[in-house]
């Protein structure tokens, strides 16, 4: 099929329409003197349309989005893509070898945006990655986990301002969509003053794989793309509507101890409910913490050594427990069900 499309050129590497390729990019050396690229997959639609940014693992130790990143890529529809697909898989190289979520000098590559050409390495990391590589982009999404210790429930975050952004959201279908404003040096926000519409996609914990949340990360991307007309959209039977939240908080811990824990990432909570006890090895001392707000426990702390003021649950409010409950068992099923063996190759299932 003859195509009159450009070629995409990303870090002086040329791919033609219809073709895919991996380009690495440099962002900088260890000290031992070994150069460390980032590696960007580049799927060049024959048809125009929207570029499409997937990156993950711009906090070193959060390995979920490398999974969906691989399931994506190997799907056999991006064959006929319309538009040009950027995938990274490991943004923050550095702290992805060390399985930190930092870079080396400690700093998070998260909060360096958009960064400067002569500052530390997480800003000239940050400056590259952002002239380079964003820059090229119509849309973004951005995978997560929660930080170590910590699992989230699946959720999308999209700023309330942004009415592509928030559609992206309710095209993605994740149990939960927060209304969340950006933080100043995240690529979020970076994003978002550069008029970019963005997804950022928390699910999981760091350093470990989480299957479902890997399905519906995956689904879900292919969800936005068919939504863009990147991707024609297969038949499917109607889906349940993520829940919205506007707001939500953490339960801190109110002592120091060992933590016993007694309800689970999306379950439903009441303003009062029993969440964990606190209690001293050396005594019977025990505190009890409960729940300062009802809701959904979209984040939880899975390590039960805790110090005083440590986040233990986060809650996000709902109009409705008792349609918050059906809302994420519905999702879930469709999760699990609604990919019969004929189409798991479709969503790079294995």
């Amino acid at each position: 099929m003859s195509t009159t499309r450009p070629p995409f050129m990303l870090a002086n590497t040329y791919i033609a329409a219809g073709e895919r390729a991996v380009v690495d990019i440099p962002f900088g050396k260890l000290y031992t003197h070994t150069e460390l690229n980032i590696g960007a997959h580049v799927v060049h639609g024959r048809q125009d349309g929207p570029v499409l940014l997937i990156t993950a693992a711009l906090h070193g130790d959060e390995i979920n989005g490398v999974e969906i990143c691989r399931r994506l890529l190997k799907l056999p529809r991006l064959s006929r893509l319309k538009g040009t697909l950027i995938v990274v898989p490991i943004v923050n190289t550095y702290g992805f070898v060390q399985q930190s979520r930092y870079l080396p000098d400690r700093r998070d590559l998260n909060r360096s945006f958009p960064g400067s050409e002569k500052g530390s390495l997480g800003s000239r990391m940050a400056f590259q990655f952002t002239n380079q590589v964003l820059s090229k982009c119509s849309h973004a999404i951005d995978l997560h986990t929660g930080a170590i210790h910590r699992a989230n429930l699946p959720q999308v975050r999209a700023s309330a301002k942004d009415k592509m952004a928030l559609r992206m959201a309710e095209s993605f279908n994740a149990p939960i969509i927060v209304k969340a404003a950006t933080r100043d040096g995240t690529m979020r926000g970076t994003a978002n003053n550069m008029g970019i519409p963005i997804l950022l996609y928390e699910a999981g914990e760091a350093l470990r794989f989480d299957e479902q949340s890997i399905k519906i990360g995956v689904r879900g991307i292919v969800n936005v793309m068919q939504d863009l007309g990147m991707l024609s959209r297969l038949k499917r039977g109607k889906k349940t509507d993520s829940l919205f939240t506007k707001k939500s908080s953490w339960v801190r811990a109110e002592h120091d101890g060992i933590a016993r824990y007694y309800v689970s990432l999306g379950q439903t909570v009441q303003q009062g409910d029993l969440l964990a006890h606190i209690y001293s090895p050396y005594s019977d001392f025990e505190v009890a913490i409960h729940a300062t707000l009802a809701g959904v426990v979209i984040g939880r702390n899975n390590l039960p050594l805790v110090n005083e003021g440590e986040a233990l649950f986060h809650i996000a409010e709902v109009s409705s427990l008792e349609e918050a409950e059906k809302t994420l068992d519905a999702i879930s099923d469709e999760v699990d069900n609604s990919m019969p063996v004929s189409l798991q190759d479709e969503y790079g299932v294995v």
